[in-house]
């Protein structure tokens, strides 16, 4: 049987990466899907790919930081499709990348808001809607940045993301008994296109690549697997944690 038969579930910074993939795998393993990014051709062409193969699906554009959309991708969810099982609150960006202390308030803001923030008021709105199926999952795309290593410029990126550790980590004590887990995905490299904006030269990607004990960055299908295990049963006594899905980078030294 399909891992997510019957599931609904909301995907945030679905337009390409890591969310499309897990879009399209949600709905091959049975789950409607709710998607949502500011490019709203691109989410268009994700939902008709996956009508094409059968699944169901609808594109909710707009700003991640808007807590209005975060309230109508609820709705979306439960009038269209009938509640909400699992959200992979996945959207983010690397953001301002310079040195600590020539960071612009103003930078560090909004890269706070885009990776932290809207993880928040994701989870704000979609509690509810899991308790009131009887609970769910939540899923955060966290990066081994800020929590396994630190990288140089990348302050703001890594307090973002290693807060998104904590805030799940809160919610898995706050709602476990009411059925709701809260884990956070840890990707390490993965050939996306904002990594390809980071990694833009062979220089950068060879040396990007070589971080990881495996010697390559991952595939966005790769990661939504390890996703799609969070969210399904197979993963039903995991909350409050901190997946690493890196390649072996945390614990590369070669």
């Amino acid at each position: 049987m399909p891992a997510l038969t019957d599931k609904i579930a909301i995907i945030t910074g679905a337009s390409s990466g890591i969310g499309a993939a897990a879009a399209r795998l949600f709905a091959r393993e049975g789950a409607a899907v709710v998607v949502t990014a500011r490019r709203e051709a691109e989410l268009l062409a994700l939902v008709a790919a996956i009508e094409a193969e059968g699944g169901r699906a609808v594109a909710v554009p707009g700003d991640i930081r808007d807590e209005a959309l975060a309230e109508r991708l609820v709705r979306t969810a439960v009038e269209r499709f009938g509640g909400l099982d699992v959200a992979l609150n996945n959207a983010g960006a690397i953001g301002a990348n310079e040195p600590t202390h020539q960071i612009a308030l103003n930078r560090w803001r909004d890269t706070l808001d885009v990776n932290l923030t809207a993880a928040f008021l994701g989870a704000k709105h979609q509690i509810p809607a899991l308790l009131a199926r009887g609970g769910g999952s939540l899923i955060f795309t966290s990066t081994f940045v800020g929590h396994a290593i630190g990288m140089p410029g990348m302050a703001a990126y890594g307090a973002a993301k290693a807060g998104l550790v904590g805030l799940s980590r809160v919610i898995a004590a706050e709602f476990g008994s009411k059925g709701v887990r809260s884990n956070c995905l840890l990707p390490g490299g993965t050939d996306t296109e904002a990594g390809r904006e980071f990694a833009h030269t062979p220089e950068i990607i060879a040396f990007v690549e070589g971080m990881h004990a495996l010697k390559r960055m991952a595939t966005p299908d790769e990661i939504a697997r390890a996703a799609l295990f969070l969210a399904s049963d197979a993963s039903s006594f995991m909350t409050g944690t901190a997946m690493l899905v890196d390649g072996g980078v945390s614990i590369s030294k070669t």
